[in-house]
C-alpha cells in the first residue's frame, strides 16, 4: 500500500484538490425539473459559484467568512430549510424586503413587476405530454429575466405581503406554476446558500432523445 501511494502521489494530490476545488471554489449543478423554465430546462448542467457568497467549512453548511453580497435577480443554489434537498431558483427578496403576488403578479416593497411579450405555447411535460403555458418578460427593478404560467396548475398565484427576515431570503422559480419555492419552503438562511449560477456548460435534451443542445452550451444566465 505504501509502495502504492508513493507511486501515485501526483495523482492523489490532484484528485484531493479537485475535490476541494468542487466543495469550496466552484461546483456543476445538473438540473432535474422544469422549476425554471423558460431560463433553465430539465438536462442542462449549470457552472456554480461557491464563493460568491460565503467561504464554509467544505462539507457544511458552517460560514467561516462572508465574500460577498446576494443581489435579487440572482440564479442561486441552496438547500432547502425544508428537507434538506438542493435546488435552484431565483433570488427575488432580501432581508427587510416585503414580497407579495396577486394573481401572478410580483409585488416587492409595493412596486408591481411589468411583463410584455407575452406568448402562448405548448411547453413539454414530459416525452409524450405537452401544456399550454403563457411565457413573458417579467420587469423589476434590477432588470428583466423570462418566466413561465401554466394556467391549468393549481398553484398559489396570491402569497403575502411578508416580510424577509434578516438572515434570510426569498426565491422563485421562473416557472411560477411549477416550483416548489419560498412560497412552500418558507425563507432560506443564508447559511443554506450554496453559490451563485452563472453559465450552462452543457446541456442534452432529457425529455426528448438526450441529443446535445449546442444552442445552450456556454449561455449565461
Amino acid at each position: 500500500m505504501k509502495k502504492w501511494l508513493k507511486g501515485n502521489r501526483g495523482f492523489i494530490a490532484f484528485l484531493l484538490c479537485f475535490g476541494f476545488f468542487r466543495l469550496a471554489i466552484a461546483d456543476w449543478n445538473p438540473v432535474p425539473s422544469g422549476s425554471m423554465r423558460p431560463t433553465l430546462q430539465e438536462g442542462d448542467v449549470v457552472l456554480v459559484n461557491r464563493l460568491a457568497y460565503d467561504f464554509k467549512l467544505p462539507l457544511t453548511d458552517t460560514v467561516l467568512f462572508a465574500l460577498g453580497t446576494p443581489q435579487r435577480g440572482d440564479v442561486v443554489t441552496f438547500n432547502s430549510p425544508k428537507d434538506g434537498v438542493r435546488l435552484i431558483k431565483r433570488l427575488v427578496a432580501l432581508p427587510g424586503d416585503t414580497v407579495e403576488m396577486r394573481n401572478e403578479v410580483l409585488y416587492i416593497n409595493g412596486q408591481p413587476s411589468a411583463y410584455d411579450g407575452l406568448e402562448l405555447l405548448q411547453d413539454r411535460v414530459d416525452r409524450e405530454h405537452t401544456m399550454a403555458a403563457l411565457r413573458a418578460v417579467e420587469h423589476t427593478q434590477e432588470g428583466a429575466h423570462a418566466v413561465q404560467f401554466l394556467p391549468q396548475v393549481s398553484a398559489r398565484r396570491n402569497f403575502g405581503p411578508v416580510t424577509v427576515p434578516e438572515g434570510n431570503y426569498f426565491f422563485l422559480g421562473d416557472n411560477r406554476d411549477n416550483s416548489a419555492d419560498s412560497r412552500y419552503i418558507g425563507f432560506v438562511p443564508r447559511n443554506l446558500l450554496i453559490g451563485r449560477a452563472h453559465h450552462i456548460v452543457v446541456s442534452a435534451d432529457m425529455l426528448g432523445n438526450w441529443l446535445p443542445r449546442i444552442e445552450r452550451f456556454g449561455q449565461r444566465l
